[in-house]
């Protein structure tokens, strides 16, 4: 398995040359989550990851076709996330606020990472994660973090900035 730190020195002059800004432009569902709930997060394409709550994580529900869930640190979370409303039940509705940068992945990016179909590497949050060509890899603004989000549900949740 790839570290997030070898992904982020391959991948980091590749965004810089390739990749674009893009802005969430869907709402997200989500709600504090209670320590120890372990979220598989599930795609059209499958699963692609799971991750068990610390305290102070927030449960988010992207708006797309498949509905994935997933956990988001609390300090990410705000900055990130804009309250709405409440929806009952510990539920609320935010607003996306913040850019990333991604790039749609190919082959011979895999390839050069020893990989022909499908590359694992770790997730922000040390489980593991594939990527594979189609998926987009998204890198934060700060260049810290890098994941993966399958390409159906990036398009569905994702616009480019332009400008």
């Amino acid at each position: 398995m790839i570290s997030q730190k070898e992904m982020l020195n391959y991948f980091i002059p590749l965004m810089e040359k390739e990749g674009k800004r893009f802005k969430k432009k869907s709402l997200i569902k989500a709600k504090k989550a209670e320590p120890g709930l372990v979220v598989i997060t599930k795609t059209s394409d499958g699963v692609e990851t799971k991750n068990t709550a610390q305290k102070g994580d927030w449960l988010v529900e992207n708006q797309t076709s498949a509905e994935e869930q997933y956990l988001i640190k609390e300090d990410i979370f705000e900055k990130k996330y804009e309250m709405m409303h409440a929806l009952g039940g510990g539920w609320g509705c935010f607003r996306p606020k913040g850019e990333i940068y991604a790039m749609k992945v190919n082959a011979s990016d895999l390839k050069s990472l020893g990989s022909k179909e499908v590359l694992e590497f770790q997730a922000p949050w040390k489980e593991s994660i594939h990527v594979k060509p189609g998926d987009y890899l998204v890198i934060s603004l700060d260049k810290s973090e890098i994941y993966r989000i399958a390409l159906k549900e990036f398009l569905q949740t994702y616009e480019e900035i332009k400008g």
